[in-house]
């Protein structure tokens, strides 16, 4: 079993929604909160240093990731 996350504007994304269910596969949907909430976890999760970071120097990384 794998796991892509897509992002998309609204039109495309029923679209790819629709094809992934044809083919079987099960569709989550994401608020952009919750995709922050994602971004932020998979963003620390690959960088443990031990340092402190910024609000505002992880606010800037999640904007730039999307």
């Amino acid at each position: 079993m794998s796991t892509i996350l897509i992002k998309s504007d609204d039109e495309t994304g029923r679209m790819l929604s629709e094809l992934a269910k044809k083919l079987g596969s099960e569709v989550v949907d994401l608020a952009d909160e919750k995709y922050e909430d994602l971004a932020l976890a998979i963003a620390m999760d690959a960088v443990e240093t031990g340092k402190e970071v910024s609000e505002e120097e992880i606010l800037k990384q999640l904007r730039t990731n999307k």
